[in-house]
């Protein structure tokens, strides 16, 4: 069995809206292990957003603990939290937050501009990145001049470019055609082959299928977390013909 790469011990997260006091997060403990595909599911109102920002160390828990890769990162002020993001966390947004004036190769080296590499190293590896997700033909492309399906492939690029140990993905297909989001969803197929632990936090359940754990959250607990028994794969598309969305 692969080790623990995620461990939240008994998590709250309580907000404060005017007077109101909002339990965002109730009590969830959660272990995932190294290279494990897992889905986060959950409607409106349920927590998810929630849990996926405690997970990716852009909030801190009201109480609990929440150890990442056997480190305590639950009580860390926003510098330490940020460097562990950089280090450890790659994040793949549905709207790509990519830097508009930006080329493909520039926005992919920003992580490693924040993990102090050098100019040279920073250029090779991100050009190799990108012609890792199939973009190297793109590298002087600014954003506005790729297809949202390569703005994703961007994201992902500059999501992987420091080696992380998570793949956090939030929503990856949501502004993207059904064609695009079958090619998108390969990719996170193959990263994950490739011994990546990717965490996808959607509300479709045709995208939460790809992941081989399935977590249902509800009113800030976790009401269901079983093993997917039917994992659905690109190449099930391929024989059915079927979109995902």
């Amino acid at each position: 069995m692969e080790k623990e790469i995620i461990r939240l011990d008994n998590i709250v997260k309580n907000y404060k809206v005017g007077t109101v006091l909002v339990e965002a997060l109730c009590s969830v403990s959660l272990i995932i292990r190294k290279n494990e595909f897992v889905a986060i599911m959950g409607p409106s109102g349920s927590g998810k957003s929630t849990l996926m920002n405690v997970l990716g160390c852009l909030d801190t828990p009201t109480s609990g603990a929440y150890f990442l890769n056997g480190e305590d990162v639950s009580k860390m002020d926003d510098n330490s939290l940020a460097e562990v993001r950089n280090r450890q966390i790659g994040f793949v947004f549905q709207t790509f937050n990519l830097l508009p004036r930006s080329t493909a190769l520039e926005n992919v080296m920003l992580p490693l501009i924040y993990a102090g590499v050098g100019k040279a190293k920073r250029v090779e590896t991100a050009t190799k990145t990108l012609e890792e997700v199939k973009l190297g033909d793109r590298i002087t492309h600014r954003p506005n001049e790729l297809s949202g399906g390569q703005r994703q492939r961007v994201a992902i690029a500059r999501a992987l470019v420091n080696n992380p140990a998570i793949i956090l993905a939030d929503e990856p297909t949501g502004n993207l055609d059904s064609k695009t989001s079958i090619e998108i969803l390969g990719l996170l197929e193959e990263i994950h082959n490739m011994g990546n632990t990717v965490i996808i936090v959607t509300h479709e359940e045709d995208i939460a299928l790809h992941a081989h754990r399935i977590i249902r959250l509800m009113d800030g607990n976790i009401s269901v977390d079983q093993a997917n028994p039917n994992v659905k794969t690109i190449a099930d598309y391929k024989i059915t013909g079927t979109d995902p969305v």
